[in-house]
């Protein structure tokens, strides 16, 4: 596994659909605070310029905190600032072409929507995936949820492997539900960034996480 990635539980995003780009250092600061391991930000339908901007503002406070920052879907921007990985979608190309412009050492996620698409994803040498949508989310609108049925199976095969983050309708409410289904690692979205302490929530979260290891 990727050693910046081995011991992560919690994902969290900087998501545009649920603030504004004022509130983006904010929220970054507050989710760093609270325990997340891995941060990325997710500016769909937004400007260029305005994407690297913001991610300008998240990249040192991640390098601050120690914590790994991951830009969503844009290649060539994730090549330019030097980011400490890139996550793309079953519709943005393969690895190889990922790679053919963000370098060997970049840090490589795929979304999977499927056992099938997870076993791919570790065939083809990605070093984490997003699982999901577990549950029926507004972040996704349109992605049928996949439930909980195979979470199992896909951490004995997969998640044993590389680092498997559960995504979807996730919050703290549902957390232990998915944990005994299985996962050892999630995704926290919406529930998160529209919480009135989010570094509390955060933490929250990271706690419900931690209360079980990640070989079982």
């Amino acid at each position: 596994m990727h050693p910046l990635l081995e011991k992560a539980r919690l994902y969290g995003i900087v998501d545009l659909g649920y603030i504004s780009p004022d509130s983006v250092s904010s929220a970054t600061k507050e989710l760093l605070a609270g325990g997340a391991d891995i941060l990325q930000l997710r500016a769909k339908n937004t400007p260029l310029d305005l994407t690297e901007a913001l991610a300008a503002e998240i990249q040192p406070l991640c390098q601050e905190a120690g914590i790994p920052f991951i830009l969503n879907d844009h290649c060539e921007l994730a090549a330019k600032l030097g980011v400490d990985g890139l996550h793309i979608g079953q519709d943005d190309g393969s690895l190889a072409e990922a790679r053919a412009l963000i370098g060997p050492s970049m840090i490589l996620g795929r979304s999977t929507h499927s056992l099938e698409q997870a076993k791919q994803a570790l065939r083809d040498g990605f070093d984490y995936i997003g699982y999901g949508p577990l549950f029926p989310t507004p972040t996704k609108l349109g992605r049928p949820a996949i439930g909980l049925k195979e979470v199992k199976d896909m951490q004995r095969l997969v998640g044993s492997q590389l680092p498997a983050f559960c995504i979807g309708g996730i919050t703290r409410d549902n957390l232990q539900s998915i944990i005994t289904a299985g996962a050892r690692r999630a995704v926290i979205v919406s529930d998160l960034l529209t919480s009135q302490d989010i570094s509390q929530a955060t933490g929250s979260a990271k706690l419900i996480l931690n209360q079980t290891t990640l070989t079982n």
